[in-house]
């Protein structure tokens, strides 16, 4: 176990401790550490490692739990691998764990996302559906994006419901193949890397299509937003409810990363009970609409 690797001393530390992956989570929670079992199950496997403050902070507690002396297993991780904002063209950009917080950021550890800042958003159309119910139905997405260096392969989806619940079945239309993923129940979270057919080249451009569909009844959904961890030239966020659900009213909303300031703007509903909202030029932000009834 002291020399390595990571995975191969996790995983016969656990077996040691004769604990499940489910009391693992328990512990680490009721230790102020949450983490997903998912992640614990990447980690022992070798598919993915701790390399987020977050994390970092999760595996010290883990630590603990298995009994085991401090840095035991921190030890044993390589240097971490370059992502995101730190490799070139990237500065000033937040990353897609900055721009997403608390368990969707530890979510993130099983899905690749290095290149998420090196691709700019030209354009992104998102549109959801309101069922009968009030509950969020389906989610379409298409976007363009245009590589900003040499290398970028994947495109990272990353969902949060408002509140828990089973993730929605993700059916990609391009690119079709999908690579490393995570769904997480308990809150409502869905990551997952849509392949592209090769890697890109600096200045190419490649669309991607989805749509995020629950197959179950969902909460009353006020809101549909955006986390924008990339600039985006033109963002346009459109909501159709069904006739049965119609709110009473909508704002559009834009909060600029790492800040208070909330932008709002109210919205009115069209005869085919759809709004939309249009944003050009974004920074990296929260973008979308919210909307309520006076009967919910």
């Amino acid at each position: 176990m002291r020399t390595g690797p990571f995975s191969e001393a996790l995983r016969v530390a656990i077996q040691n401790r004769g604990l499940s992956l489910s009391r693992l989570q328990e512990r680490l929670k009721q230790g102020g550490a949450p983490i997903t079992t998912a992640t614990i199950s990447a980690w022992q496997s070798g598919k993915y490692r701790p390399e987020r403050p977050h994390a970092l902070r999760a595996l010290e507690a883990l630590e603990k739990v298995l009994n085991l002396p401090a840095r035991a297993l921190s030890s044993l991780l390589a240097p971490p691998k370059p992502r995101g904002r730190h490799l070139n063209g990237a500065a000033g950009r937040p990353s897609l764990a900055e721009a997403w917080a608390g368990v969707l950021n530890d979510a993130l550890e099983a899905v690749d996302t290095r290149w998420t800042a090196h691709l700019t958003c030209v354009s992104r159309h998102q549109r959801i559906d309101v069922d009968a119910r009030g509950g969020e139905h389906m989610l379409w997405s298409r976007q363009v994006l245009r590589a900003e260096t040499d290398g970028p392969d994947r495109y990272i989806i990353s969902y949060q419901a408002d509140q828990p619940g089973p993730a929605p079945v993700l059916r990609p239309s391009t690119p079709r193949r999908v690579g490393a993923s995570l769904d997480d129940p308990a809150h409502g979270i869905l990551v997952a890397e849509l392949l592209f057919d090769r890697p890109l080249s600096r200045g190419e451009t490649v669309i991607v299509e989805y749509v995020l569909e629950h197959v179950g009844t969902r909460p009353t959904a006020q809101r549909a937003g955006l986390y924008l961890q990339v600039p985006v030239r033109e963002c346009v966020i459109e909501v159709r409810f069904d006739a049965a659900a119609l709110p009473t009213s909508c704002h559009a909303f834009h909060v600029p990363h790492a800040s208070a300031d909330i932008r709002e703007r109210m919205l009115w509903l069209g005869a085919d009970h759809c709004v939309h909202t249009v944003g050009l030029d974004l920074p990296p932000s929260y973008f979308g609409i919210r909307w309520s009834w006076d009967d919910r």
